[in-house]
């Protein structure tokens, strides 16, 4: 009886297959997903780049950002998930088996109307362009999950190039303060001899022990910030303790900012600007996706009958499709088109934001430079020479101790001072360069890390 049952499931079979949709064979899908798992798998490879142990530049870590980021590789899961569901959608329905049989343990019923098994298959056949409707909303939203990564990518490289600017002004605080700890030195040990020889009280030595004393405990503080900030430059590609000993870059490639007229023409090249094309046209294709469930589908039907009787067989062909008398999808088209007109809002909200925020970098950057400019060519200068002068009229007893702390202090607050703005202006460079989607036209960024990889 078997082989009876196999023979009209055999048949019916053949049939569905060879009228199957041509190009639905999966293993010619299989292809990007074998490549992506290759990808993924030399990605995880830590070997590929390790953190130096010597000297950072720039672009090194920037590479190592880039490569070995947490935040990003999870954004990269996301762009491959979505990858994948564009696969799934452009799969055809499967096909449906079934079988029956009727009137067994019936011994009254006789001939014709006498046992008979039923097997038979099913396929969806996909009316209104549903397939290809789907496929494209899929590959839509594929693309938004790259704009989204281009977008992640860009915050990385921008926080990246800031906590090494951090890094880099610290170490030069440091050195500073250390530059400091050596006049230091050196005051103490001037007015103690001049105590020795009776020239100046013993209040003045006091004085510049307490002054040694303050200046180690800036010292103690550079130090921590440097710790700090290195920390938070290797925190930026997943390591907890960073390996490298230091950073190598110049803080004085500074440059007069461009207009903001022409940086608010290159806005466009924003990704998170760039995405809403895409995002307009994938609400679009969505609204053609609902648009295609509102036309039915067809269920065509095909199988063999086996009468056990007079065993013989019959082909069974059959179809089935709904009738749109209430559901025509109205409530998930109005969506779509309600989803539709959203987004247009969020795009122009979006271009109202990102130019706010350009113009508010843009003012930073601008004073940024103003008080770099201010402190070289009018502050540092002034305080240099009018610590040279306390100083040396200290050694020759026409200024007290007192007038050469205060010109001390002052030229630090002012090479401190000026430190600072240096770090605020690259620093507003980098999201500057974050908001237009790429570098100045003068390049200061561009030449920070030029001249720090040589």
């Amino acid at each position: 009886m078997c082989s009876n049952y196999a023979l009209p499931f055999g048949i019916a079979l053949s049939i569905i297959i060879a009228a199957g949709p041509a190009g639905a064979d999966p293993t010619d899908q299989k292809t990007p997903l074998v490549h992506l798992e290759n990808q993924n798998q030399a990605e995880r490879d830590p070997s590929a780049s390790d953190e130096p142990a010597g000297t950072l530049v720039m672009p090194q870590a920037l590479a190592l950002a880039l490569t070995q980021n947490p935040e990003l590789a999870a954004f990269s899961w996301e762009t491959r998930a979505r990858e994948a569901a564009a696969l799934q959608a452009s799969f055809f329905p499967n096909p449906t088996f079934g079988a029956n049989a009727a009137n067994f343990g019936n011994r009254s019923i006789q001939g014709f109307d006498g046992d008979v098994v039923t097997l038979e298959l099913s396929q969806l056949i996909e009316l209104g362009g549903k397939r290809a409707a789907r496929t494209e909303a899929a590959a839509l939203t594929k693309e938004l999950a790259d704009w989204d990564y281009e977008s992640k990518r860009i915050d990385v490289l921008t926080q990246v190039s800031q906590a090494f600017i951090e890094v880099l002004a610290a170490q030069q605080r440091l050195s500073l303060t250390q530059q400091i700890q050596e006049l230091a030195n050196q005051m103490l040990v001037m007015t103690s001899a001049r105590v020795q020889a009776g020239k100046v009280s013993p209040v003045e030595e006091t004085k510049a022990k307490t002054a040694r004393a303050s200046v180690q405990i800036e010292l103690m503080r550079a130090q921590r910030e440097l710790e700090a900030a290195r920390k938070r430059l290797a925190a930026s590609w997943g390591s907890a303790a960073p390996r490298f000993e230091a950073v190598a870059g110049d803080l004085n490639a500074i440059r007069p900012p461009p207009s903001l007229e022409s940086l608010l023409q290159r806005l466009a090249n924003n990704p998170d600007l760039a995405r809403w094309a895409t995002e307009i046209t994938q609400r679009q294709a969505l609204i053609t996706v609902e648009k295609s469930k509102a036309i039915p589908d067809v269920t065509a039907t095909l199988g063999a009958s086996k009468y056990l009787m007079p065993n013989d067989y019959a082909l069974v062909v059959g179809f089935s499709i709904p009738l749109p008398a209430f559901n025509r999808n109205q409530g998930g088209i109005l969506e779509a088109e309600h989803l539709l007109t959203k987004a247009e809002e969020d795009r122009r909200s979006a271009e109202v934001r990102i130019a706010t925020a350009l113009n508010t970098a843009y003012q930073r950057l601008s004073a940024a430079h103003a008080e770099v400019s201010a402190l070289r060519q009018e502050v540092l200068p002034g305080a240099q020479s009018a610590y040279a002068a306390a100083r040396e009229g200290y050694r020759l007893g026409k200024f007290g101790f007192l007038d050469v702390l205060d010109a001390q202090r002052t030229l630090f607050g002012a090479k401190t001072q000026y430190l600072l703005a240096q770090a605020d202006y690259h620093k507003a460079v980098a999201e500057v360069e974050r908001l237009i989607g790429g570098g100045l036209d003068d390049g200061a960024l561009a030449s920070l890390k030029q001249e720090a990889s040589q």
